[in-house]
């Protein structure tokens, strides 16, 4: 297994940080529009962001890369969330620069199956997010974003470090469940 980590200042410092030439999106921002080879449970297919909003919200996630140890964790936890994901009416997407090979297995592996894996080998959607590593380039930050099915970023949150990316995008959507139902 690869292993990505980092000292937690470090991973503070670099998550705050923004590459020249990208720009971080904010909640309120359109989310930038995606089409890219995708695996669930080992099956490559193409995943359309519109698509996915068609049905509701999804939790758009950025990791730096399959099998390293804080990405596995982190797929661990979006795939025991998938079932209060679906309740709450949205899905989830993992994206990193990975190519579709690596990915069809992380999909089985890490991610159980139970949610897709894009690849974006160019780096292309990485960049349209605002989701480049800051001084590494190569790979995508760890940042998770909340999309509305009107492709409105309702959330985003940036840490290397994977523990509360699932926690914080589940209240993200529990809190926009309760303002439409008036809460």
């Amino acid at each position: 297994m690869k292993r990505l980590s980092f000292p937690p200042a470090l991973s503070t410092l670099l998550a705050a940080c923004t590459p020249t030439g990208t720009r971080a999106l904010r909640a309120g921002n359109k989310a930038p529009d995606f089409t890219a080879q995708a695996a669930l449970g080992g099956k490559v297919y193409t995943y359309s962001l519109a698509d996915a909003l068609k049905h509701g919200p999804v939790v758009l996630y950025f990791y730096p890369a399959a099998f390293t140890t804080g990405c596995t964790l982190e797929a661990h936890d979006f795939a025991a969330a998938i079932d209060r994901y679906k309740t709450l009416g949205a899905s989830v997407i993992g994206v990193s620069r990975d190519d579709i090979a690596t990915l069809q297995r992380f999909s089985v592996s890490e991610c159980r199956g139970r949610f897709p894996v894009a690849a974006d080998p160019d780096g292309s959607i990485t960049q349209a997010y605002g989701a480049v590593m800051p001084l590494v380039g190569k790979v995508a930050n760890r940042v998770s974003y909340v999309i509305a099915p009107d492709g409105t970023l309702l959330y985003r949150y940036a840490s290397l470090l994977p523990g509360k990316h699932v926690a914080n995008t589940l209240h993200a959507l529990e809190q926009r469940q309760g303002q439409q139902f008036g809460r």
